[in-house]
């Protein structure tokens, strides 16, 4: 058993990629003669922000990678080869090095009893789930986090995307953040999610543990097929993220997860009552 980044930093040498591209782009600016107000006009930024990307104040933004590339990039795209380094970096410490593997795997398989996984999550539902949670954080850090989060959708629409299960606690399609609202817009986006090719979305309904057995009465997992084919659980529990990779352990988990989802409704049964609970709040 591993655990990833048992204590939050909020120190600049905590994002080296971050520190990297500030002095890159201070020298890049300087080396075109601009000053940080006049790349701020060209690239539709302030001076300031400029400054503050190259002071290390502010992390440069997924945009502003974009817009500086065709600026002082000079055709050797490092920009472009930084956002995937740079938006890894926006995660909680705890979730940068399972970010990698998730990535790259062939496929993950999910269990939420209190949440909608981050990976199905809309804007709207992460900014409010982000938001209200304790201790708070500031608006910055907010939407580094919820564009960060977001990012992750970009696993969906890869080539040869990985094979991904979603199996949720019916109590999670009915508990909302934010507003009813952003939750009904989250339901919607789950339909359209279910009915991609590589998903398979399931629903442990709530009254489960009346039938004398609940497989998931102990918390989320993830389940992740490594590209080398490997078998790993990642769990994040009250701020800590833990990767388990010993076989015994894993296998134990698997056995556990595959009771869930046998416990669960059948992917179609699944969908029409996210229909149902969706048609309820519109």
């Amino acid at each position: 058993m591993t655990e990833l980044g048992r204590e939050e930093s909020t120190r600049k040498d905590d994002r080296p990629a971050s520190g990297l591209v500030a002095e890159i782009v201070r020298i890049l600016r300087k080396r075109k003669g601009y000053t940080q107000d006049q790349l701020g006009d060209l690239i539709g930024w302030t001076g300031s922000a400029i400054s503050a990307v190259e002071t290390r104040a502010q992390p440069v933004s997924d945009d502003m990678l974009v817009a500086l590339e065709p600026a002082i990039g000079e055709g050797f795209g490092v920009f472009t080869v930084a956002r995937p380094y740079i938006l890894r970096e926006r995660f909680p410490k705890r979730f940068r090095d399972f970010s990698i593997l998730e990535a790259e795997a062939l496929s993950i398989s999910t269990y939420e009893d209190f949440v909608v996984g981050g990976l199905f999550q809309t804007e709207e539902y992460a900014r409010a789930l982000i938001g209200g949670s304790f201790p708070s954080t500031t608006v910055e850090k907010r939407e580094e986090l919820v564009e960060a989060r977001r990012s992750r959708r970009a696993l969906l629409d890869r080539d040869n995307p990985p094979l991904l299960e979603l199996i949720l606690d019916e109590s999670v399609l009915r508990r909302p953040f934010g507003s009813r609202g952003i939750l009904h817009d989250q339901l919607l986006s789950l339909i359209e999610d279910a009915e991609r090719p590589n998903v398979t979305f399931q629903v442990i309904p709530l009254d489960r543990g009346l039938r004398g057995s609940h497989a998931g009465d102990r918390g989320p997992m993830h389940l992740v097929e490594t590209k080398n084919h490997e078998r790993v659980v990642y769990m994040d529990i009250e701020d800590q993220g833990i990767l388990i990779s010993q076989p015994s352990e894993v296998s134990q988990l698997m056995h556990r997860y595959t009771k869930i989802r046998a416990q669960a409704l059948s992917p179609d049964d699944s969908v029409e009552l996210v229909k149902r609970l969706a048609g309820e709040m519109a």
